[in-house]
């Protein structure tokens, strides 16, 4: 039935970002569905996979069941993009199964299976009791490292806010990437060689009411690395892809390469520039 990774001798074996855009393509039908506010009563999600032995690598690597934090934030991404509106608190539940739950819909080219929980009449609670929204302007403390200052204040009109190695980096094209948060290569702080020149970028999404973190080309596997600590656990969160951001919350640490640590936080209001 499920014969994706065996069209024929020729063709080689579909790769793991390829396999995950197909089940987000497949996450993103089922939740399309989801009409006249029906999203915003979801419980949780749940994404199985029953894949034959041989796959079952590529299988938990697209389904970053190491890390289920980044799928959760693949998903919200696509709510956001469809209007969806799912509740702050859903959960989402994932991973390799030897059948799949009762009343599942299954995708039709991959073992997949796509289930709703959906909260009852009394767990629903009105618009008017959702969280106030966070601050439009939040602070970078350089905890670990050498940047060309030790704080920086940023505002949701900010724009990309890139950082990186060295003030002003060439590109390919003739461009020149300016790091707003920059690391200088020749300081004195060994941590800052292993700051890539394209790291990363903060931007303010105003549909999540947050600064989100995204790791540039420098700043993914299998190059330097791009982290966070939170507060809520002793475990740190890979960002893997481009193309995924992560929500920063209060208190989070941002790790850049080796060591250089960034301390984040929401602002109560607009202060004078640092």
């Amino acid at each position: 039935m499920f014969n994706l990774f065996k069209k024929n001798k020729d063709q080689q074996p579909m790769d793991v970002k390829v396999l995950r855009e197909e089940i987000l393509h497949f996450v993103k039908e089922e939740l399309q569905k989801l009409e006249g506010g029906e999203g915003r009563n979801v419980e949780s999600i749940q994404l199985y996979a029953v894949p034959p032995a041989e796959e079952r690598h590529l299988y938990e690597a697209a389904l970053y069941l190491p890390e289920p934090a980044l799928l959760k934030q693949e998903i919200q991404r696509i709510s956001n993009n469809f209007v969806v509106d799912l509740p702050l608190q859903w959960i989402l539940e994932t991973g390799l199964k030897e059948s799949f739950p009762p009343g599942a819909a299954l995708c039709r080219s991959l073992p997949l299976g796509f289930s709703l929980k959906m909260k009852t009449a009394a767990e629903v609670k009105p618009v008017a009791e959702l969280p106030e929204k966070r601050s439009r302007t939040a602070r970078i403390q350089v905890l670990n490292g050498q940047a060309e200052k030790q704080q920086y204040l940023l505002e949701a009109g900010d724009g990309r806010i890139n950082l990186g190695r060295e003030k002003h980096v060439p590109m390919s094209n003739g461009s020149v990437r300016i790091n707003d948060i920059a690391f200088p290569g020749d300081a004195d702080h060994t941590g800052n060689r292993f700051v890539s020149r394209q790291h990363a970028h903060l931007e303010w999404d105003e549909s999540k009411n947050g600064f989100m973190l995204f790791a540039d080309e420098g700043g993914i596997p299998p190059g330097n690395k791009t982290k966070i600590k939170t507060l809520k656990s002793e475990d740190q969160l890979k960002l893997n892809s481009a193309e995924v951001g992560y929500l920063l919350e209060e208190g989070d640490q941002i790790i850049l390469g080796e060591s250089v640590a960034l301390g984040f936080s929401y602002t109560k209001k607009k202060e004078d520039e640092l």
